[in-house]
Protein backbone atom coordinates (compact mmCIF):
# COMPACT_ATOMS: atom_id res chain seq x y z
CA UNK A 1 0.00 0.00 0.00
CA UNK A 2 1.28 3.45 -0.89
CA UNK A 3 2.48 5.50 2.04
CA UNK A 4 2.11 9.20 2.70
CA UNK A 5 5.21 11.09 3.74
CA UNK A 6 5.81 14.68 4.81
CA UNK A 7 9.05 16.65 4.80
CA UNK A 8 10.02 20.17 5.74
CA UNK A 9 11.55 22.75 3.43
CA UNK A 10 15.22 22.04 2.72
CA UNK A 11 14.96 18.28 3.24
CA UNK A 12 16.85 16.14 0.72
CA UNK A 13 14.38 13.45 -0.35
CA UNK A 14 16.97 11.45 -2.27
CA UNK A 15 20.46 12.09 -3.62
CA UNK A 16 22.05 11.31 -6.95
CA UNK A 17 23.42 7.79 -6.88
CA UNK A 18 21.07 6.53 -4.16
CA UNK A 19 19.24 3.24 -4.81
CA UNK A 20 15.91 3.94 -6.47
CA UNK A 21 12.92 1.94 -5.26
CA UNK A 22 10.06 4.46 -5.08
CA UNK A 23 8.07 6.83 -7.22
CA UNK A 24 6.76 9.97 -5.53
CA UNK A 25 3.48 11.76 -6.27
CA UNK A 26 3.51 15.27 -4.83
CA UNK A 27 0.33 16.30 -3.04
CA UNK A 28 1.39 19.66 -1.64
CA UNK A 29 4.47 21.86 -1.60
CA UNK A 30 7.22 22.05 -4.19
CA UNK A 31 10.25 19.87 -4.92
CA UNK A 32 13.40 20.84 -6.83
CA UNK A 33 15.10 18.26 -9.05
CA UNK A 34 18.74 19.14 -9.63
CA UNK A 35 22.20 17.79 -10.40
CA UNK A 36 25.68 19.09 -9.67
CA UNK A 37 28.47 19.46 -12.20
CA UNK A 38 32.02 18.35 -11.54
CA UNK A 39 32.77 21.98 -10.65
CA UNK A 40 30.13 21.83 -7.90
CA UNK A 41 27.71 24.15 -9.69
CA UNK A 42 24.05 23.25 -9.18
CA UNK A 43 21.84 22.81 -12.24
CA UNK A 44 18.10 22.88 -11.61
CA UNK A 45 16.37 20.45 -13.97
CA UNK A 46 12.75 20.92 -12.87
CA UNK A 47 10.50 22.24 -10.12
CA UNK A 48 7.80 19.70 -9.29
CA UNK A 49 4.42 21.22 -8.47
CA UNK A 50 1.48 19.53 -6.67
CA UNK A 51 -0.01 16.55 -8.61
CA UNK A 52 3.34 16.06 -10.34
CA UNK A 53 5.53 13.00 -9.88
CA UNK A 54 9.26 12.33 -9.72
CA UNK A 55 11.66 9.45 -9.13
CA UNK A 56 10.07 7.33 -11.84
CA UNK A 57 13.28 6.49 -13.72
CA UNK A 58 14.49 4.18 -10.97
CA UNK A 59 11.33 2.09 -11.28
CA UNK A 60 11.69 1.84 -15.05
CA UNK A 61 15.32 0.73 -15.30
CA UNK A 62 16.08 -0.44 -11.76
CA UNK A 63 19.11 1.85 -11.60
CA UNK A 64 20.24 4.42 -9.07
CA UNK A 65 18.92 7.95 -8.78
CA UNK A 66 20.07 10.14 -11.68
CA UNK A 67 19.47 13.44 -9.86
CA UNK A 68 18.83 14.98 -6.44
CA UNK A 69 15.38 15.85 -5.09
CA UNK A 70 14.98 18.48 -2.38
CA UNK A 71 11.84 19.99 -0.90
CA UNK A 72 11.90 23.78 -1.32
CA UNK A 73 8.65 24.08 0.63
CA UNK A 74 7.02 21.96 3.31
CA UNK A 75 5.77 19.07 1.18
CA UNK A 76 3.56 16.01 1.37
CA UNK A 77 3.68 13.18 -1.16
CA UNK A 78 2.69 9.58 -1.76
CA UNK A 79 5.51 7.04 -2.14
CA UNK A 80 4.88 4.03 -4.39
CA UNK A 81 7.24 1.06 -4.56
CA UNK A 82 7.69 -1.22 -7.58
CA UNK A 83 4.72 -3.50 -6.80
CA UNK A 84 2.39 -0.61 -6.00
CA UNK A 85 3.38 1.19 -9.19
CA UNK A 86 2.71 -1.88 -11.33
CA UNK A 87 -0.63 -2.39 -9.59
CA UNK A 88 -1.55 1.23 -10.31
CA UNK A 89 -0.65 0.83 -13.99
CA UNK A 90 -2.63 -2.39 -14.12
CA UNK A 91 -5.71 -0.63 -12.77
CA UNK A 92 -5.17 2.52 -14.85
CA UNK A 93 -3.55 1.52 -18.19
CA UNK A 94 -4.33 4.96 -19.60
CA UNK A 95 -1.73 6.37 -17.21
CA UNK A 96 1.05 4.86 -19.36
CA UNK A 97 0.57 7.47 -22.10
CA UNK A 98 0.44 10.24 -19.51
CA UNK A 99 3.77 9.04 -18.09
CA UNK A 100 5.25 8.86 -21.59
CA UNK A 101 4.10 12.42 -22.24
CA UNK A 102 5.73 13.72 -19.04
CA UNK A 103 8.98 11.85 -19.79
CA UNK A 104 9.11 13.29 -23.31
CA UNK A 105 8.50 16.79 -21.95
CA UNK A 106 11.32 16.38 -19.42
CA UNK A 107 13.73 15.19 -22.09
CA UNK A 108 12.90 18.27 -24.18
CA UNK A 109 13.41 20.56 -21.18
CA UNK A 110 16.74 18.91 -20.42
CA UNK A 111 17.86 19.39 -24.03
CA UNK A 112 16.90 23.06 -23.88
CA UNK A 113 18.75 23.47 -20.58
CA UNK A 114 21.89 21.84 -21.95
CA UNK A 115 21.84 23.95 -25.09
CA UNK A 116 21.40 27.09 -23.01
CA UNK A 117 24.27 26.21 -20.68
CA UNK A 118 26.87 25.24 -23.24
CA UNK A 119 26.05 27.91 -25.82
CA UNK A 120 28.01 30.60 -24.04
CA UNK A 121 29.08 33.74 -25.84
CA UNK A 122 32.91 33.80 -25.93
CA UNK A 123 32.94 37.56 -26.47
CA UNK A 124 30.93 38.25 -23.32
CA UNK A 125 32.86 35.70 -21.29
CA UNK A 126 36.24 37.10 -22.40
CA UNK A 127 35.27 40.74 -21.93
CA UNK A 128 34.22 40.04 -18.36
CA UNK A 129 37.82 39.03 -17.54
CA UNK A 130 39.51 42.08 -19.13
CA UNK A 131 40.92 44.94 -17.09
CA UNK A 132 40.66 48.59 -18.13
CA UNK A 133 44.07 48.60 -19.86
CA UNK A 134 43.14 45.68 -22.10
CA UNK A 135 39.78 47.26 -22.90
CA UNK A 136 41.53 50.56 -23.75
CA UNK A 137 44.05 48.82 -26.02
CA UNK A 138 41.25 46.97 -27.80
CA UNK A 139 39.22 50.15 -28.26
CA UNK A 140 42.19 52.12 -29.69
CA UNK A 141 43.08 49.28 -32.08
CA UNK A 142 39.49 49.09 -33.32
CA UNK A 143 39.18 52.87 -33.64
CA UNK A 144 42.48 53.16 -35.55
CA UNK A 145 41.09 50.82 -38.18
CA UNK A 146 37.91 52.84 -38.77
CA UNK A 147 37.05 55.30 -41.53
CA UNK A 148 36.51 58.01 -38.94
CA UNK A 149 40.14 57.70 -37.83
CA UNK A 150 41.25 57.99 -41.46
CA UNK A 151 39.17 61.12 -42.04
CA UNK A 152 40.49 62.70 -38.81
CA UNK A 153 44.08 62.06 -39.89
CA UNK A 154 43.46 63.52 -43.35
CA UNK A 155 41.88 66.62 -41.83
CA UNK A 156 44.67 66.99 -39.26
CA UNK A 157 47.56 66.57 -41.72
CA UNK A 158 45.94 68.77 -44.35
CA UNK A 159 45.28 71.55 -41.82
CA UNK A 160 48.87 71.27 -40.50
CA UNK A 161 50.33 71.58 -43.99
CA UNK A 162 48.09 74.48 -45.01
CA UNK A 163 48.86 76.43 -41.84
CA UNK A 164 52.61 75.86 -42.08
CA UNK A 165 52.77 76.85 -45.76
CA UNK A 166 51.16 80.24 -44.96
CA UNK A 167 48.01 79.37 -46.90
CA UNK A 168 45.70 80.18 -43.97
CA UNK A 169 45.57 83.96 -43.46
CA UNK A 170 45.90 85.25 -39.91
CA UNK A 171 47.72 82.14 -38.59
CA UNK A 172 51.49 82.09 -38.40
CA UNK A 173 53.34 78.92 -39.35
CA UNK A 174 55.01 77.08 -36.45
CA UNK A 175 56.45 74.08 -38.34
CA UNK A 176 57.72 75.25 -41.74
CA UNK A 177 58.69 72.90 -44.53
CA UNK A 178 59.99 70.14 -44.32
CA UNK A 179 57.60 69.82 -41.32
CA UNK A 180 59.99 68.29 -38.82
CA UNK A 181 57.51 68.44 -35.95
CA UNK A 182 54.82 66.79 -38.07
CA UNK A 183 57.26 64.05 -39.07
CA UNK A 184 58.06 63.36 -35.42
CA UNK A 185 54.34 63.35 -34.49
CA UNK A 186 53.53 60.89 -37.29
CA UNK A 187 56.40 58.61 -36.24
CA UNK A 188 55.22 58.61 -32.62
CA UNK A 189 51.65 57.92 -33.73
CA UNK A 190 52.81 54.97 -35.85
CA UNK A 191 54.85 53.54 -32.96
CA UNK A 192 52.03 53.75 -30.43
CA UNK A 193 49.41 52.46 -32.85
CA UNK A 194 51.57 49.47 -33.78
CA UNK A 195 51.92 48.62 -30.07
CA UNK A 196 48.16 48.87 -29.53
CA UNK A 197 47.53 46.71 -32.60
CA UNK A 198 49.92 44.05 -31.27
CA UNK A 199 48.17 44.14 -27.89
CA UNK A 200 44.81 43.78 -29.61
CA UNK A 201 46.12 40.82 -31.62
CA UNK A 202 47.24 39.13 -28.41
CA UNK A 203 43.81 39.72 -26.92
CA UNK A 204 42.19 38.30 -30.05
CA UNK A 205 44.37 35.21 -29.80
CA UNK A 206 43.26 34.73 -26.20
CA UNK A 207 39.65 35.22 -27.25
CA UNK A 208 40.03 32.64 -30.03
CA UNK A 209 41.37 30.19 -27.46
CA UNK A 210 38.31 30.76 -25.27
CA UNK A 211 36.07 30.24 -28.30
CA UNK A 212 37.80 27.00 -29.26
CA UNK A 213 37.53 25.71 -25.68
CA UNK A 214 33.80 26.49 -25.64
CA UNK A 215 33.28 24.82 -29.02
CA UNK A 216 35.08 21.73 -27.78
CA UNK A 217 32.96 21.69 -24.63
CA UNK A 218 29.76 22.09 -26.68
CA UNK A 219 30.67 19.24 -29.01
CA UNK A 220 31.73 16.96 -26.18
CA UNK A 221 28.64 17.58 -24.08
CA UNK A 222 26.32 17.22 -27.04
CA UNK A 223 27.93 13.94 -28.02
CA UNK A 224 27.75 12.54 -24.49
CA UNK A 225 24.19 13.70 -23.86
CA UNK A 226 22.88 12.40 -27.19
CA UNK A 227 24.43 9.00 -26.54
CA UNK A 228 23.07 8.91 -23.00
CA UNK A 229 19.58 9.99 -24.08
CA UNK A 230 19.51 7.30 -26.77
CA UNK A 231 20.46 4.67 -24.22
CA UNK A 232 17.86 5.87 -21.71
CA UNK A 233 15.05 6.12 -24.25
CA UNK A 234 15.82 2.67 -25.67
CA UNK A 235 16.04 1.11 -22.22
CA UNK A 236 12.88 2.79 -20.93
CA UNK A 237 10.94 1.89 -24.05
CA UNK A 238 12.04 -1.72 -23.84
CA UNK A 239 11.13 -2.07 -20.15
CA UNK A 240 7.79 -0.30 -20.48
CA UNK A 241 6.82 -2.47 -23.45
CA UNK A 242 7.70 -5.54 -21.43
CA UNK A 243 5.50 -4.37 -18.57
CA UNK A 244 2.63 -3.57 -20.91
CA UNK A 245 2.88 -7.11 -22.29
CA UNK A 246 2.84 -8.53 -18.76
CA UNK A 247 -0.22 -6.43 -17.93
CA UNK A 248 -2.02 -7.60 -21.06
CA UNK A 249 -1.19 -11.21 -20.24
CA UNK A 250 -2.45 -10.81 -16.67
CA UNK A 251 -5.74 -9.40 -17.98
CA UNK A 252 -6.33 -12.33 -20.33
CA UNK A 253 -5.87 -14.85 -17.52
Amino acid sequence: MDTEESVTSGTLIFAQGDPGDKLYILQSGRVEIFVKEATGEKITLEIIEPDGFFGELALFDGGSRSANAMAIEDSTFLALNQEEFEAYIREHPEAVMAIFSVLASRIRQTNQLLRGRVARNPNIQFESTQDWQQKLANFIAQFSGSMLFLYLNIFFFLSWILINTDLVPGIESFDPFPFGLLTMAVSLEAIFLSIFVLLAQNLQSAKDKVRSDIEYEVNLRAELEVAELHEKVDLHTERILERIKRLELSKTK
